[in-house]
């Protein structure tokens, strides 16, 4: 279980995040809405631990401050929205990256267990015809594709999205939340994504979080929390 008490964040002096209470159990996918600039990814950050907070975070009871980046990394993997910014490394290059807290190091040699979930990734989202294109010349939707593989390689417990589905056309947005909801039903798994599209949310969400400056607001079922009055 997944468990946040009291928790604030923020950039500075300025807490965004004020007071967060939370509860995620194995095999929920938590969707969460609000406003631009509510506090939705630095609620992600925080629970990445990206961001500096007060308060407690937990898994399975132990606090996310006793793990080291490695183990973090086996538990938690964070997807944010793609940025304009990045090396021009080719798709499987990039898509290694995510075997990180697996290896030794980073040049440590991919063994045959991260070459398999390489591939399995690649296949899945419908990459391998562009593994040896360098991810600088791709599209949008096709960096989404890519950086969602390499943190579906990374093999965690906690998926953490933000804004999964977008530059994606409505077939690869089916397809896309259609498989990450059979993933957190396989195994003790969870995912927390961030979502502009109520529809999305209340229909792949079997729980839903309504954040509003700074705090939740409404929290339940997603087909409860996101219905329309």
């Amino acid at each position: 279980m997944l468990e946040l008490r009291e928790i604030f964040c923020g950039y500075g002096t300025t807490d965004v995040l004020k007071g967060i209470n939370l509860k995620v159990e194995p095999g929920e996918f938590l969707c969460i809405v609000g406003s631009n600039g509510c506090g939705k990814s630095t609620l992600l950050k925080a629970i990445a631990r990206l961001l500096p907070f007060r308060g407690s975070i937990t898994i399975d009871g132990r606090e996310i401050s006793a793990f080291s980046q490695k183990d973090l990394a086996r538990h938690i993997a964070l997807m944010g929205q793609v940025s304009p910014l990045y090396f021009p490394y080719t798709v499987y290059d990039t898509v290694a990256m995510g075997r990180y807290a697996y290896r030794k190091g980073w040049f440590g040699s991919l063994d045959s267990a991260d070459k398999a979930a390489i591939e399995n990734a690649l296949k899945t989202l419908t990459l391998d015809d562009l593994r040896d294109e360098l991810i600088s010349e791709l599209s949008g939707g096709q960096l989404q594709r890519i950086f969602l593989a390499r943190t579906l390689v990374q093999d965690p417990r906690i998926i953490l999205l933000d804004e999964p589905t977008n530059h994606l056309d409505i077939e690869n947005q089916t397809k896309l939340m259609d498989y990450l909801t059979a993933w957190v039903k396989s195994g003790e798994r969870i995912i927390i994504a961030v979502f502009h599209d109520l529809n999305l949310a209340r229909r792949y969400g079997t729980a839903g979080a309504l954040v509003n400056d700074g705090i939740i607001s409404a929290l339940g079922q997603s087909t409860e929390v996101f219905s329309c009055p």
